[in-house]
């Protein structure tokens, strides 16, 4: 059976996108990013919990901050990416779940009330999101450039709370010279499919 989605979009959202690093200097407007979330937004989360929170950042101050807390391999590429997205999971999610789940609003206080089950579950369900926003980036026509090699306390501390976890650093634009590395080998389907 073939795909319903067009090989062009296809090739856009997967085939040909990669994780770039460099940029050019062309900015990337709130309207894109918001276009972006406007579409991402729709992705599943169980119980429609929706626990990703993004910290854009912008100024040339919080690109400093956000900088010293990169690996030092990921400084360059964050430094000059056009905009910088923090992708967090909001361990306290499940204050918005009456309104988010309004036909279950108890399910706040049903399974939500312990931490330690609210983080497991945030984390799970931002990660799911934040694949979802890299995917939104690419169908926006831009690259995005997904980290997790960084001070994870460190940017907590300066960026978010003690109620928000930091999942990966995304550097977002048009891509610049030399972006690409090589496309590293993929998993064919009977290496990871198995029927039973």
């Amino acid at each position: 059976m073939s795909l319903v989605l067009d090989a062009a979009a296809q090739d856009l959202l997967f085939r040909e996108a990669r994780t770039a690093n460099t940029f050019t200097d062309e900015p990337v407007t709130d309207e894109q990013v918001q276009a972006i979330y406007d579409l991402v937004k729709f992705g599943p989360t169980a119980f429609n919990q929706s626990p990703l929170r993004v910290v854009l950042v912008r100024s040339a101050e919080g690109r400093e901050r956000l900088v010293r807390h990169m690996a030092e391999g990921n400084r360059p590429k964050t430094a000059t990416a056009p905009l910088v997205a923090i992708l967090a999971a909001d361990n306290e999610f499940h204050e918005e779940l009456p309104a988010l789940l309004p036909h279950f609003p108890q399910a706040k206080d049903v399974f939500f009330s312990e931490r330690p089950v609210r983080e497991s579950a945030a984390g799970l369900n931002a990660a799911l999101q934040a694949a979802y926003f890299i995917i939104g980036v690419r169908a926006a026509g831009l690259a995005a450039g997904p980290m997790t090699g960084y001070d994870a306390a460190g940017i907590q501390k300066e960026f978010l709370d003690g109620d928000h976890t930091p999942l990966m650093v995304v550097n977002i634009g048009k891509p610049g010279e030399d972006a690409w590395f090589p496309r590293s080998p993929r998993l064919s389907y009977d290496e990871v499919v198995k029927t039973v």
